[in-house]
Parts: structure tokens; C-alpha cells; sequence
């Protein structure tokens, strides 16, 4: 007979924990910082969200890590998406080390957007990304990103799969996708062109 503290029915087994094991934060060494966004990167970013959707996007919660080059582009996104008469429900931001991540989770997504937008440095992202995917509502193909947030390193530390769907623009206004763990970077249009 089997042993009942073996039965999942009877004794479940706890969910692994969303938090990033100090080891595996160390393992990428120290990961880049990010660097200032351009316009092209902000240009891009807006059209991602604006283009052709059905249902169309409005509302937005935009996350950011409190670096300078993070707090800037945050900033900047709220102003641009404001400016096109749609809504930002909040801006939170993070440390690069937090006890919990789930206070910053809960901030992003109570406020129930139609998308997410991040400007975050690589490692709190991933583990913020990591509570976000354990512990609410949060949708990977809802969120949009500055280019730190296309770091390798980032997607491995988040875990397998938890970034997939994540998209975002690069400083040279191409757009970037992650799926399947890989990061996959698109050009920018090229001017005059048909679409």
C-alpha cells in the first residue's frame, strides 16, 4: 500500500518558491545596466501598444527598477502614452533586491491594465517576473519593454517559459519578442516602405 504522506491528494506539495535562489543570482556575474532609452526605442515602444489590436489597448501599468537610465524611461513612456489620450493606472517601482517581490507584483497588476510596460534593470525584472508569473493575474503577452529587458541573462533567471510573450524596442527602433527561452530581434521598418 502507498504510503499516504505520498499522495499528492493527501499531503500536496508546496509550489516552488518564486524567489530567486542568491546563487543563481550570481551566476550570470555582475549583468549590464541599463543604458538611457533613445527616441527611436520610445517611437517603437508606442507603436507596439497602438498598433492594430482588438480589442485596442488603453490602460497601462509601467514598472521600472530605480536606476536613473529606468526612472527616465518610465517617465518618459507615461508622458508620451498620456499625451495620446490614453490612461496609466500607476507607476511602480522596485529595488534590485526585495524580501518578497510581492508588494510590487500586487501594485503592477491590482489595477487590473490592458498591458504592462517595464523599464527595469536584469535582475530585478527577472525576479520580479518570476513573483509576478506565481503569485498574480500577470500575462507575459501583455507586456511590453524597454531593451534591458531583452538581456539572456534576465530570461534565464526568470525561469522557463515565464518570459514568453514578453516583447519590446531596442535603442535602433527594431522590436524584439522572447519565446521558447530565445530572444528573437526584428529590424526597424524601413522609412517609406509599405506595411
Amino acid at each position: 500500500m502507498e504510503d499516504p504522506k505520498d499522495d499528492p491528494t493527501v499531503n500536496p506539495r508546496p509550489a516552488p518558491s518564486p524567489l530567486l535562489p542568491a546563487i543563481d543570482a550570481t551566476a550570470y556575474g555582475r549583468l549590464p545596466a541599463p543604458a538611457s532609452h533613445t527616441a527611436a526605442e520610445l517611437d517603437t515602444l508606442l507603436g507596439l501598444l497602438t498598433a492594430q489590436r482588438r480589442p485596442a489597448l488603453d490602460s497601462v501599468t509601467i514598472g521600472h527598477s530605480r536606476d536613473d537610465a529606468s526612472r527616465a524611461a518610465a517617465t518618459a513612456f507615461a508622458d508620451a502614452w498620456l499625451a495620446t489620450g490614453h490612461t496609466v493606472l500607476a507607476v511602480v517601482d522596485w529595488p534590485e533586491q526585495a524580501a518578497s517581490w510581492l508588494r510590487p507584483a500586487h501594485r503592477l497588476t491590482d489595477p487590473g491594465p490592458d498591458a504592462f510596460v517595464i523599464a527595469a534593470a536584469p535582475l530585478g525584472w527577472a525576479q520580479l517576473a518570476r513573483r509576478l508569473a506565481h503569485s498574480t493575474p500577470w500575462r507575459p503577452d501583455r507586456t511590453f519593454g524597454f531593451a534591458s529587458l531583452a538581456e539572456p541573462a534576465a530570461t534565464a533567471l526568470a525561469g522557463d517559459g515565464v518570459l514568453d510573450g514578453v516583447r519590446g524596442a531596442s535603442p535602433d527602433g527594431s522590436t524584439w519578442r522572447i519565446e521558447h527561452g530565445w530572444t528573437d530581434t526584428f529590424p526597424p521598418p524601413v522609412p517609406g516602405a509599405a506595411r
